[in-house]
């Protein structure tokens, strides 16, 4: 085979803004594989690890997880797939065995932690793919009892290390030459071993600090067999027990999808760049750079990062830097991440989450991301709309919408059931709710019910409860939800989208009447988020309400400025009257009323949300004035504000009227 290598791309290189330098993740390298027996050319595009001439392309390019052709694979394999059938057997029987002899006993074996405990035991022991099988059950409310979830999600990939020769040679295949020509320093044993791979910590010949991931030997070939293994008792599984109503062979694709792209270093480091691209400009995050040139499928070099666990909160605190503040910098992150690009990582336990020693909050390890697309993400928001609304029919209509439950689902009584979940929840804020107490009830209820959950939940549900987990070590009394409400209100007020718009009309009105409470609420909650634009919002509330789309809101709101100003008109009215029946001597029989208890109410509130405008970050007297001299003559404004006179006009005259009439 002839490899010939073209003229990097025209693409244009990212600027790293942090150290100066060039980061190389954008730039391209064509490769035209041509093999000598003379059949067509292939063009291929490599992920950018010619650019230093250092790294040989692969004779034949690994493939992506393929079932089908897996199973044609070991069809004709027949001995070592029963080798390995036994191997797993005898291990596993035994524990079936134990359960079998439980519930004979009496003993309510899904409510048994001791032997949830020896299900994670076995799992380890039974290597890399039960590993991360188990782990993709503790995300699997559906499938999985809650004392297996907790005890699953304890399950650690942690494995001997494999031996420096094989490791130095995969190094030598995969970056064509050996350690001691690429590397200036590397440890003479690894620093850490895991499921997939191990590292070293090592120096490049330009002396920056690198962390140097290794993959496994043979790990494709195990991973493969325990796959194809699994996937046919999946299937045996689903055609004879009614009791599972999920797609166990689709989640098990899923979860060779997966794996397969860790297995793919070069996938990775694309992960890594992604972040850094979508999330690397939030205040004191940092993503760790990747060096292309020493990196392909087996083997990966990342900058090394001099950093220390958040929840070693003592070390933390010596080296002068606040851990609490490091965690509020994850959440707002993890916001962005799920609700506003929608790619995220999967895996955000305390290895991967490091202090570093400016006070910065790194991540690590991207092996495991995956993505939520637009509606899911719009999804969530209107289901969390939902539960402060306590309307958990639209609830339930909500995880209809997200896939969780089929739509010829007989939802009457799940309603109550999510009633019973959010029971404690009566009278208290949704910022005062823990996420791991939430979870674990609605875990519960989805066992019972048919409920099936997607992939892309069970993973944003492992990386809310891990992230909140470390929280909570950090300070106990640390809310996740709490800091996470600025920044959901700030969305509400500020996404254009259709469906933002329909959950802020829902949250803002309740049966047909306006909720100042809840418009300030969202203000004062929104001001705190780091993002939130004065203006952005103004201008963008003005557009919605003068459109086609805000009519039912502008119609509300006209009535309850109308309100408004008749509460102010009243009271200014009340005051005249008295004063003009003092000065003629009349009686005070017939009084003007002040403005009734509620419109007073209505008038305090904007009151204070004009108060909390003023102290909006962004909010500038001399650029408002501009701004509303503008507005003035949109012919959209202008038709609002007729409205408002008009009504107003129509109230104030009537009363004048009667009120002469009545003197």
């Amino acid at each position: 085979m002839i490899v010939k290598t073209l003229p990097p791309s025209s693409q244009p290189i990212q600027e790293d803004s942090r150290n100066g330098t060039n980061r190389r993740g954008d730039e391209l390298d064509v490769i035209d594989v041509v093999p000598e027996d003379g059949t067509p050319s292939l063009l291929v595009r490599s992920p950018r690890l010619l650019a230093a001439q250092k790294v040989r392309i692969a004779a034949q390019p690994e493939k992506l997880y393929d079932p089908v052709g897996i199973a044609g694979h070991y069809q004709n394999r027949k001995v070592q797939v029963l080798r390995r059938i036994f191997a797993v057997l005898g291990p596993t029987l035994s524990f079936v065995f134990g359960l079998w002899s439980d519930s004979k006993r009496g003993i309510v074996v899904k409510n048994d932690r001791r032997r949830a405990t020896q299900l994670r035991v076995l799992l380890t022991q039974l290597g890399p793919a039960y590993i991360k099988i188990g782990q993709a059950l503790s995300t699997r409310p559906d499938l999985v009892p809650p004392v297996y979830l907790e005890e699953l999600t304890k399950l650690q990939d942690q494995l001997p290390p494999f031996p420096n020769e094989i490791a130095y040679q995969f190094i030598k295949e995969e970056l064509g030459a050996p350690p001691e020509e690429v590397y200036a320093e590397l440890s003479a044993q690894p620093i850490a071993a895991a499921s997939l791979g191990q590292v070293y910590k090592g120096k490049l010949k330009t002396g920056e600090e690198v962390a140097v991931k290794v993959q496994r030997p043979d790990l494709r070939e195990g991973i493969t067999i325990d796959l194809y293994i699994l996937r046919n008792l999946a299937a045996w599984v689903q055609k004879k027990v009614k009791r599972v109503k999920s797609d166990l062979v689709g989640i098990l694709d899923e979860l060779g999808d997966r794996i397969f792209e860790e297995m793919d270093y070069i996938h990775e480091g694309e992960n890594a760049e992604r972040f850094f691209e979508l999330y690397g400009h939030i205040k004191d995050v940092y993503v760790p750079r990747i060096y292309w040139e020493y990196t392909n499928r087996r083997v990966l070099t990342m900058e090394w990062i001099n950093g220390t666990k958040l929840t070693q909160t003592e070390e933390i605190s010596a080296q002068g830097i606040d851990a609490r503040y490091l965690i509020e910098v994850g959440v707002q992150c993890s916001l962005r991440q799920l609700l506003e690009h929608g790619f995220f990582h999967a895996d955000p336990h305390p290895g991967n989450l490091l202090a570093t020693t400016d006070g910065k909050l790194a991540y690590l390890d991207f092996g495991m991301m995956s993505e939520i697309k637009p509606p899911q993400r719009y999804g969530l928001i209107e289901a969390i709309v939902h539960v402060v609304n306590r309307d958990f029919e639209g609830l339930a209509k909500d995880y209809v919408k997200l896939d969780f439950l089929s739509p010829e689902t007989d939802l009457t009584p799940i309603i109550p059931a999510f009633a019973r979940v959010f029971a404690d929840a009566e009278g208290a804020s949704v910022a005062d709710l823990n996420i791991k107490s939430i979870t674990d009830e609605l875990s519960a209820l989805m066992y019972e019910y048919p409920f099936r959950v997607p992939p892309y939940y069970a993973l944003i549900i492992r990386s809310l409860v891990t992230l909140e987990g470390i929280a909570i070590f950090i300070d106990p009394n640390f809310k996740v939800l709490s800091e996470a409400y600025p920044y959901v209100s700030k969305r509400l007020l500020t996404d254009p989208a259709p469906q933002l718009r329909a959950s802020l009309q829902d949250l803002l009105f309740k049966d047909g009447r306006f909720r100042w409470n809840r418009l300030e609420n969202l203000l004062k909650n929104a001001r705190n988020s780091q993002d939130y634009d004065f203006n952005l919002v103004l201008n963008q509330g003005i557009e919605f309400l003068a459109s086609e789309r805000g009519a039912f809101i502008r119609d509300k709101l006209v009535d309850e400025s109308v309100n408004g100003l008749d509460a102010l008109g009243k009271n200014v009215l009340h005051n005249f009257t008295s004063l003009l029946r003092e000065r003629v001597g009349l009686t005070a029989v017939n009084e003007t009323p002040a403005a009734t208890v509620e419109q007073q109410q209505t008038l305090e509130h904007i009151k204070r949300i004009l108060g909390i405008l003023r102290e909006t970050r962004g909010f500038d007297p001399v650029q408002l004035t501009s701004q509303i001299a503008q507005l003035l003559v949109n012919s959209d404004v202008q038709r609002l504000g007729q409205q408002i006179a008009n009504r107003f006009t129509q109230k104030a005259v009537a009363r004048l009227i009667r009120q002469l009439l009545a003197s």
